[in-house]
């Protein structure tokens, strides 16, 4: 399996403030995806901390925080069953740019990889419906990329911003979803997703960072 060399930027924000019982960490939780930290993909030719002060405007609607503090990285190479969608992808019926190309996949989607032919890979991106019917899947997309569109390696930065809010829960729309925000104890925090869970551990535990 041929695999290529771009890298794919992602960031993680742990969003925090002060109480009296103190600090809390802010989490959502996802429609259909349990409960998370905000995160997401490092745009074309956009620096990694803009990226984390627009993912931690996007997906909790907070503008004001008293500072951005740059953690540490993390960079991993995928298994060889998957992928990132380095650019938005065409997905296309067969190997082949003159075949039916019936939808597109945007940049910083995980695909699993399916098998290869030329310059295309067959990949397929599933949405399943975690949280509350974790049995089913809510739609599939399998096709044929370019390879040239896919990340085998992420770096990922993880930065933590001091909020003001005095909030404690709200709603925010994002992604086409609706998410539950709410701040939850540093020192007691509820079940997060895989892999969200293994990034407080690796901040906590490799980077020795303290909230």
């Amino acid at each position: 399996m041929e695999r290529n060399k771009n890298v794919l930027g992602k960031v993680t924000c742990f969003i925090t403030r002060e109480c009296d019982s103190g600090t809390e960490l802010l989490l959502f939780q996802h429609p259909n995806a349990g409960i998370q930290l905000p995160a997401g993909t490092v745009e074309l030719n956009e620096d990694f901390r803009e990226a984390a002060q627009r993912e931690a405007f996007e997906e909790t609607g907070l503008r004001e925080f008293a500072s951005c503090t740059y953690i540490g990285e993390q960079a991993t190479s995928l298994p060889s069953d998957k992928y990132f969608t380095y650019h938005n992808a065409k997905v296309y019926s067969r190997p082949d740019l003159s075949s039916a190309q019936w939808a597109e996949i945007r940049r910083g989607i995980n695909l699993a990889y399916i098998r290869e032919q030329g310059d295309f890979v067959q990949v397929s991106y599933t949405e399943e419906d975690q949280y509350p019917y974790p049995n089913y899947i809510t739609y599939q997309i399998t096709g044929w990329v370019e390879r040239k569109h896919l990340a085998s390696t992420v770096r990922r930065q993880f930065y933590h911003l001091r909020s003001i809010s005095t909030k404690d829960k709200w709603e925010q729309e994002a992604d086409h979803h609706l998410f539950q925000l709410f701040w939850a104890p540093m020192d007691s925090l509820p079940e997060i997703v895989a892999p969200q869970q293994q990034w407080v551990t690796y901040v906590t535990n490799e980077l020795k960072y303290n909230f």
